[in-house]
């Protein structure tokens, strides 16, 4: 007597058929593309000069005054770029309009805000 399943049978078609589909389903995901939220697409570099407080820690203070817009000190920390700490006060992020708009109106030690715009090649 026989006791192995049918589906479990080397040459079983609904065995090659669950394999095929999973297979071609394994394919289609691996073949769609990331996506990712509007606001991170438009995200681009800032330069935030802020009226840092004597004697508070320059890192510290930019994070502390990001944080309320992103969420948290730990996304506030991933979007810093650079502190500024010696001739100026600041700190570069990455940030979409709406985040810089928050920034503006949540921070009275926030100066200015600038849209680091680079370009490449000859003019």
């Amino acid at each position: 007597m026989n006791t192995t399943s049918p589906l479990l049978q080397p040459r079983s078609p609904l065995l090659i058929l669950l394999l095929f589909l999973a297979a071609t389903a394994a394919a289609a995901m691996a073949a769609e593309p990331e996506q990712s939220t509007p606001a991170a697409q438009d995200a681009a570099v800032h330069i935030v000069y802020v009226d840092r407080p004597e004697g508070a820690d320059a890192e510290e203070f930019h994070i502390r005054t990001l944080a309320p817009v992103l969420g948290s000190e730990e996304k506030a920390k991933d979007a810093v770029l650079y502190h500024y700490k010696h001739a100026a006060s600041g700190f570069s992020a990455k940030l979409t309009p709406a985040q810089v708009e928050d920034l503006k109106s949540e921070s009275p030690f926030i100066c200015s805000v600038v849209h680091l715009r680079l370009s490449c090649g000859a003019s």
